[in-house]
Formats: C-alpha cells, structure tokens, sequence
C-alpha cells in the first residue's frame, strides 16, 4: 500500500451495556441516531471531511449489523484502491488468540495493517460519540508543538469531571498528569478519546512494554501515564465545539434532542461539513393535510397523519390520526396509533403502541421502549 502521512484507527468494538435495551443485538457505534443516522457516522465523516482516507474500523461486540452498514467505505467517499475503508475484527495470531481487552491492545493487535501504510502519524478515535471536528486541524497543532502524543480535550462542568479521565496541563497546554475518575479534580479538562501519536513512539512504546513484561492494554490507565512518566512531549488540544458521549438513556435523548435547536453546533445541514451514512432507497415522507407537525425531523418513508412536535421521526414511523408524539425519538418501523400519546421518551424499533395507550412517565421523566415491543390499553404510563 502507498505511505501515509497519517491514517485513522476507530474503535468501534463496545457494548454500550448502559443502552441495553438497544444494544442486545448490535454493538453503541451502530445504535440509530438522528432520524437517519449510526452514531458511528459522525467519526467516519469527520475523517472523511479531514482527507485522512485509511481508515481502520476496529470492531468485536456483536457487529453483524455495523460491519453491513459501513460496507467498503463507499457512502463517506472511502471506497478506493489508495485508502479506504477497513473492518478491522480481533483475529487469531501465532501469539494470542483472544478478543480485544482494550484500547491501546486493539490497536497492538493490528501493528500490521497500520506498517502497511507506513505512517508518520496514528490517530485513534472513539466511534461512539457525537461531534464534528477537523483532524486536520488537531494535526497541524500537533506538528507545531513537536508533539509526541496530542490528546483532544473539552471542558466539562466541575460536577461532571470525576466521570472523565482528566488532563492536568501547564500553561503552555503540555500535560503533566492523567487521572482516570479524579474523587477530587485539579482540572475540567476531559479526554475526549481522540489521540494523535508519533507511530514510532507508540510502537517503540508496545515493544518496551512486551520487555518488561508491563500492562499495556489501555491508553489512558497504562499508556499515557508511561510516556508521562518516561518525559515525552503530550499536549493538550482544546476543542471548542458540540462534543457528546451518548452513553446513557439520558445523554441519547439529550443529543437527539439537541438537533432540534436552531444554534445547536452540529448543523447537520451544513454542506461544507456533511455527515453521511448508508441509508436504504426509500419512497418520500408523507404528510396528511390534517397532521400537525412543530419542529421536527422527520426521515424518509414516515406516515404523519397525527400531531408530532419537537420529535425525531426514523424512517417507516406511522404516526396515525388522533396520536400525539411529543418530545421523543422515535425509531423505525414503529407504528403510534389512533389516541396514543407519546411524550419525552425513546421508543425503539419495530414497536406499536396501541390505540389509547400511553407512552410517558407521569413524574415528567424520560420513558423508554426497546425493540420489538406492544404497548397497550389506556393505562401504560410509568408512574
């Protein structure tokens, strides 16, 4: 294959266990988002938007249905001979014979496929949050500083810093110290799972590791603080922008409804920036004259004859006369009949609720419904 400056790793293998009832069959990156989207779809276009055309996608919990999605690359521009798009399962080797056990083992494991590129640089990406971002960008900071490793960090509100791990840095951006769910933090700045190395210091750093017989299965409990502890040049870069981790019930409903705001910073309609993903032909939305429908996103094949406000409508949804849909995401192949009532809440795929039913919770908290499920009667509120 023909060198690289850099190329992107994704790693795209978790379970997302605290969004269960959506991820029993398929891995968090594949999980539906934004009436038409994969969660993954964000990374993948941001490294398609950037130019970084090899992209290694690292996958290992069930992703049958990830590995269909994102096929050979072609709906980001991915599939071509110099590049593309590569998935990247654990494998048996002479040496192990195991699953991935963490970040920095994905990638260990997959030392071959990045030598064939024979890159300066390696970036390494999470494929389960929400966010635009130039790498390009992130790249040229890194070269400038004559970095080792780059790290992207965000603020977080001080009361959310003890769920991160957290960047300590000087004045200057350089990090001193990383710690992994500070009780007490020094810092708001969080990793966002986006590492820039020097490809021969992470692999000199593998070998080192193998010869001293020390962990090195994840970047930040083992890796970091080795080349922090060895004086190596780790800086911090600062972004600025919509950056979300979907990882719980409450932060999908939050992202999904964060689209509906018209100064929300992911502008999915910004055609300078596009995110893309591998969607099926399907006939146009359809409207019915009597529908009501206020602020919302309403994806191709969906019947709206009902009212549907501040809601995220996925393709093949019917919502039918009389049914209300209020503040929710909506996933495909459901069907709100007459007299539903739907409000805050997810509802996942292939799910009826039955005329009359209701779908909320009394108390004004989120309600949700996984796959393949019937609500019926009038009374299927949670109090």
């Amino acid at each position: 294959m023909n060198k690289k400056e850099i190329i992107a790793m994704i790693l795209a293998g978790g379970q997302g266990s605290r969004l269960k009832m959506f991820t029993e069959n398929l891995a968090k990156p594949a999980v539906p988002f934004g009436g038409k989207y994969r969660v993954i779809d964000f990374v993948i276009s941001n490294c398609a938007n950037s130019n970084i055309d090899a992209v290694g996608i690292l996958t290992q919990y069930k992703p049958f249905e990830l590995h269909n999605h994102i096929g050979i690359g072609t709906s980001w521009g991915l599939n071509r001979r110099d590049g593309g798009a590569y998935i990247l399962p654990p494998y048996m080797s002479e040496k192990e014979q195991n699953f991935y056990k963490g970040t920095a083992h994905a990638i260990e494991q997959n030392i071959e496929f990045i030598n064939s590129f024979n890159p300066e640089y390696l970036l390494v990406l999470s494929g389960d949050h929400i966010y635009k971002m130039n790498y390009q960008k992130m790249l040229n900071f890194h070269k400038e500083h004559d970095a080792d490793v780059t790290i992207a960090v965000i603020e977080v509100p001080w009361e959310e810093a003890p769920r991160f791990g957290i960047m300590n840095t000087n004045p200057d951006g350089s990090i001193y110290e990383f710690e992994e769910k500070p009780e007490n933090p020094k810092s708001n700045l969080a990793s966002m799972g986006i590492y820039i190395f020097n490809w021969k210091l992470l692999k000199e750093e593998f070998e080192k590791a193998s010869i001293e017989n020390r962990n090195k299965t994840d970047f930040g409990q083992d890796i970091i603080p080795s080349l922090l502890a060895e004086g190596k040049k780790l800086f911090s870069y600062k972004f600025k922008g919509y950056w979300k981790d979907v990882g719980t019930l409450s932060s999908y409903w939050e992202s999904n409804m964060d689209l509906l705001d018209k100064d929300n910073e992911l502008k999915l309609f910004d055609s300078d920036w596009q995110i893309r993903s591998h969607n099926h032909s399907l006939p146009p939305m359809f409207i019915a004259k009597d529908a009501i429908v206020k602020n919302s996103m309403i994806a191709d094949g969906a019947k709206i004859k009902g009212t549907v406000k501040n809601s995220i409508i996925f393709s093949e949804v019917e919502v039918e006369e009389g049914a209300v849909v209020e503040d929710s995401v909506i996933m495909s192949s459901t069907v709100i009949k007459k007299g539903a009532v739907v409000k805050k809440a997810i509802i996942g795929e292939n799910v009826i609720i039955h005329e009359n039913a209701k779908a909320l919770n009394e108390n004004g908290e989120l309600y949700s419904l996984g796959n393949n499920i019937e609500v019926r009667g009038e009374n299927n509120a949670k109090k």
